[in-house]
């Protein structure tokens, strides 16, 4: 592997205040990323709670209008733009970029305190279709943790980015899968899902010890225990798909880690509605398009909801995004899907309601909101598909985050109004894992029957899911949600604005263009005393591939392989 020092050559820190804070500094474990804190940003969504909510106020609704940039940060060689999401410990901002770049920042200045560059296999790396961007580390026991597309998860010291240790856990020379989402830390392990549903593996999650690196256990999301197996036809679970490729949570009351599951391989089946005994993967396809709850210390299944079973749409639920909160003395978990449905369960996964963020629905005519049964399904023989698919394979939501206010009691979702035209084709079937996407079909980007396409931000009840005010976007944003105690919403839109908005109303307050558009996250934190807003942009990942041809304007025009980080203060 190779270390950059970008300051002055020394693995030192940068500034009083940083060193100040260093001196102070506390361990993250579980306790503190659980307890979310006051001026951190310790996980992907902030807590284990995933409210992508942060209590400060100091930027609030009486003064947004006076935010502006504090400092920039370019990590170089962003292909296919930045899709990061930031994390903050003591002031000190850890975030990565593509191929797996890690960078460590002083809070309140950017300068760099080390950088860490992993040796990759180029050439593995320019095979993958989903390369080679990385959505984030984790930080847990002094440590960052990074995994990489070439199948590796590595460990490095917070302090000065040495490598601690550095795990292989794919073959991915055989299935050119790794790793794109971020870890997650918890209870002395550091859990973490390959990518994808495409490729024709079996989607595993791994446990590696946070301390030695050593792997811990494995869970495979495709037929991973007896009963799972006997959901895939004609041995189809060889090569099955399923990677878990978003961060999951941990509820510690349990000692369980809550984990969402991705599309079956090939990704569209040509069985039409005999898809239980024909196709190319005859039955339910047990673990994927599914939210499994596993045993933290010995990756046992302990429960599950399989949302969509026999998936034929790609609307899989590896959306990470697990919002535990309370209510009336009912403990429930939020969990958005890819096809515009949010699932509301109780701690063991039980089913409690099902409502539709999106407008433009057509897979299913509807989802039991007792039972999780699909109603109306479609299913597709081989040939193309009269009537649009909806929505669009990008999602009515995809692995961007909502947010939870704990204030307000809303959520704060985006959702995706597209559709897409579909040939459905019966490709010969792959028999053993390998090296090859495992599509199944044609599909281009279309608007809705009658309509156009767009995106909207709606405040809504998480149970519920009775909405209080929507705004609307003329493209779809690719960006997370962020809520703050200052009563605040922010949203960073696909052509490059980051826009904030009163948390009760939806009245927009303040906005800034970021000079591309975003498809990454989106933080707070506080540093020297002194409020932060931190957002990644940069633009070219597989759902932003296809603006350009399809809106034009502004997006012909928008930088590629290039990201920033850029982060706000009040002036």
């Amino acid at each position: 592997m190779r270390k950059q020092w970008l300051n002055s050559g020394l693995p030192v820190l940068v500034g009083a205040t940083l060193a100040a804070s260093a001196a102070l500094a506390q361990t993250v474990d579980t306790a503190r990323i659980e307890a979310g804190g006051q001026n951190d940003w310790l996980t992907y969504h902030g807590s284990y709670k995933s409210y992508h909510y942060s209590p400060l106020a100091q930027i609030n609704a009486n003064n947004v209008g006076n935010l502006g940039v504090a400092w920039i940060h370019i990590p170089g060689r962003s292909t296919r733009g930045l899709q990061s999401m930031p994390l903050v410990a003591d002031g000190v901002l850890y975030y990565s970029g593509s191929y797996s770049r890690v960078f460590a920042l002083n809070g309140t200045t950017g300068e760099v305190i080390w950088s860490f560059f992993p040796e990759l296999d180029e050439a593995l790396i320019s095979r993958q279709t989903h390369s080679p961007y990385n959505r984030g580390v984790a930080l847990g026991e002094g440590k960052v943790f990074v995994g990489t597309m070439d199948g590796r998860l590595i460990g490095l010291d917070a302090k000065t980015g040495k490598v601690l240790w550095d795990t292989k856990l794919i073959d991915s020379q055989k299935l050119t899968v790794g790793f794109t989402g971020a870890p997650l830390y918890a209870k002395g392990s550091v859990i973490i899902g390959a990518q994808g549903g495409e490729w024709p593996g079996r989607g595993p999650i791994f446990a590696v010890d946070a301390a030695t690196g050593k792997k811990k256990w494995e869970f495979l999301t495709v037929a991973g225990t007896d009963e799972a197996m006997k959901t895939w036809g004609s041995d189809s679970w060889r090569t099955g798909g399923g990677g878990g490729w978003m961060p999951g949570t941990y509820d510690s009351e349990t000692s369980t880690i809550l984990w969402g599951t991705a599309n079956p391989a090939p990704l569209y089946d040509w069985s039409g509605a005999d898809y239980k005994t024909q196709g190319a993967r005859p039955g339910d396809n047990l673990y994927t398009s599914s939210v499994i709850g596993l045993d933290i210390d010995t990756g046992k299944l302990k429960f599950y909801h399989q949302e969509l079973p026999h998936d034929a749409w790609d609307f899989d639920s590896a959306v990470g995004e697990f919002v535990m909160l309370e209510r009336d003395g009912q403990k429930y978990v939020v969990h958005p899907n890819k096809s515009g449905y949010i699932f509301v369960y109780d701690r063991n996964l039980g089913l409690k309601n099902v409502w539709r963020i999106t407008q433009n629905s057509n897979f299913v005519k509807d989802i039991d909101p007792k039972t999780g049964e699909l109603i109306g399904r479609r299913d597709f023989s081989a040939g193309k598909v009269s009537e649009p698919l909806c929505p669009h394979i990008s999602g009515g939501v995809s692995f961007n985050a909502g947010s939870y206010n704990p204030k307000t009691g809303l959520y704060y979702k985006l959702g995706q109004e597209w559709c897409m035209t579909l040939e459905v084709l019966k490709t010969t079937p792959i028999v053993a894992p390998q090296a090859q996407l495992n599509i199944g079909a044609d599909f281009k980007i279309a608007p809705p029957p009658g309509g156009e396409i767009y995106g909207h931000l709606d405040a809504r009840d998480p149970i519920t899911g009775a909405k209080k005010w929507e705004v609307r976007f003329p493209e779809p944003p690719l960006g997370s949600v962020l809520s703050t105690g200052g009563n605040l919403v922010f949203v960073p839109d696909s052509r490059g604005t980051v826009h904030a908005y009163d948390a009760d109303s939806g009245t927009e307050l303040w906005n800034h263009s970021d000079g591309t558009g975003h498809q990454g996250g989106i933080i707070s934190y506080s540093a020297g005393g002194k409020q932060y807003i931190a957002v990644t942009a940069g633009f070219g990942g597989m759902a932003s591939d296809d603006y350009a041809p399809t809106f034009g304007g502004v997006y012909k025009s928008m930088p590629r392989d290039d990201g920033a980080l850029i982060v706000y203060s009040l002036k």
